[in-house]
């Protein structure tokens, strides 16, 4: 009896234990949730953080079936790019995927405007990773990376209130411009990417030193280095983004892009008044408007239109007199209640070469002036300066004279005319500069000089 009663403790348990099993990945794979009627809704589980597997042979069926206007054809390089955005840097892939709906609508529009390829919108991500404030190391702005010369090229100007290279629209513009251009010297549309990337020179001396060949893999080797890294990532994003649900990249809460519409309400007012004045988030202006450097619409001879919250808009635009007439009178009372400033003083403006052993410190220390201000004016993002560079300085006329004095390139001969001592790195362009109403036809003249050579020592008659 006591054997028998063993044997059914042990066939007990061991039927348990599977049942036991189910129980608890029923637990796993479900939650439970009490709804509004107190009744309880079993919801399905889904694991965010599951990698699939995937081969070379897999990855390489979906590229063939994809439908695009760009050259793709799957090699190793691009593999191990698209194994980087989908099982190394997941948390990369899903960023972009929170703010692509912000930006792809409006890129999409303004590709189909200038019959552009649909996928070159993905070129941002590479760029940016659509982020209208992102900023290089080396100057670069904005979604697409505008370096300021270029973007002055294509009319994307800066100060110190406004950065057009900022604003989404009208980079995106410049970009598609550039990149159009681009393809028209090169026929391609890969080797167009890559100058993009490292500019046209540094194509052309790759098409060269490969002998002549015109794609991209061609002359792959000859590339600067995060060149050859930059088609790849580009084309293993076209893919990723495309086949994001069969790498389980899914967002676990969809994001809502802030819809808007443009409005004009004058200048020379802030962003945090027009949000007090129309009951808007200050954060969503902020966010909608990254080209305004100081969240201000600044006092320009013409008005500058700013994005607002489409659910803000019919209230602004039904309103918009009154909010007008709020935001002048809060400028107003602020300009009002600054201190007497004193007069700024007319300022010079000069030019100096950088020459072996200069540094920003030293050049400011010369001129009197600060190694920000010298950064402001010329543009520059970092310390560094190169043998020969033009650096522009303004200076108001007392500091520019006593400068002169003080470096003693401008004295007097036994006539009493002035003598200007030649600087290592002058030139009569540059000497014409420094010194007011003084050209350089007149240099020569004064001086009898047949052509514009000059030497470090020499003295000219300036007057």
């Amino acid at each position: 009896m006591r054997l028998k009663s063993f044997y059914i403790l042990v066939v007990t348990l061991l039927l348990s234990i599977p049942i036991w099993n189910v129980a608890i990945a029923q637990e796993n794979a479900m939650n439970v949730s009490i709804n509004p009627m107190g009744e309880e809704t079993i919801m399905p589980f889904y694991d965010y953080e599951h990698i699939p597997d995937f081969t070379y042979e897999e990855v390489e069926k979906r590229i063939a079936e994809m439908d695009t206007d760009m050259p793709f054809e799957l090699n190793e390089t691009i593999f191990a790019f698209i194994d980087y955005f989908t099982v190394r840097n997941r948390d990369y892939t899903r960023m972009v995927l929170e703010r692509q709906d912000m930006y792809f609508p409006m890129f999409d529009t303004y590709l189909s405007a200038h019959n552009m390829p649909e996928d070159i919108k993905y070129l941002s991500i590479i760029e940016s990773g659509l982020n209208p404030k992102a900023k290089s190391r080396v100057g670069a702005m904005g979604l697409w990376q505008f370096m300021p010369a270029t973007g002055k090229e294509f009319k994307l100007y800066y100060n110190s209130h406004v950065d057009d290279r900022l604003d989404p629209e009208l980079s995106t513009e410049a970009a598609i411009r550039y990149l159009k251009a681009l393809n028209r010297r090169y026929d391609n549309w890969e080797l167009a990417l890559a100058a993009y990337n490292c500019g046209p020179g540094n194509v052309n001396k790759a098409i060269r030193r490969s002998g002549g060949k015109r794609t991209f893999w061609e002359i792959y080797r000859f590339l600067p280095r995060e060149t050859r890294s930059y088609i790849p990532q580009f084309q293993a994003i076209m893919y990723v983004l495309r086949y994001a649900e069969e790498h389980n990249l899914i967002l676990e809460e969809p994001s809502y892009p802030v819809a808007y519409e443009k409005v004009d309400m004058g200048n020379g007012y802030t962003l945090e008044n027009l949000a007090k004045h129309t009951g808007l988030c200050i954060e969503d202006l902020e966010y909608l408007n990254p080209s305004l450097l100081k969240s201000k619409v600044p006092n320009f001879g013409k008005a500058l239109s700013i994005n607002v919250p489409k659910a803000g808009h019919k209230f602004i635009t039904d309103n918009q007199g009154w909010i007008k007439d709020s935001l002048k009178i809060e400028t107003e009372r602020f300009l009002a209640e600054l201190p007497e400033r004193e007069p700024v003083k007319p300022l010079h403006s000069a030019t100096y070469r950088v020459r072996s052993g200069d540094v920003l410190g030293k050049i400011a220390a010369r001129y009197g002036v600060s190694v920000n201000q010298l950064k402001s004016w010329n543009g520059l993002y970092s310390n560094t300066i190169k043998i020969g560079q033009v650096l522009h300085i303004h200076q108001d006329k007392d500091n520019f004279e006593k400068n002169l004095a003080s470096t003693q390139t401008i004295s007097t001969n036994n006539n009493g005319g002035k003598l200007y001592t030649v600087q290592p790195g002058d030139s009569l362009w540059l000497i014409s500069k420094k010194l007011e109403g003084v050209t350089i036809d007149q240099l020569k003249k004064l001086n009898n000089l047949n052509n514009n050579q000059i030497k470090p020592g020499q003295k000219l008659i300036i007057g």
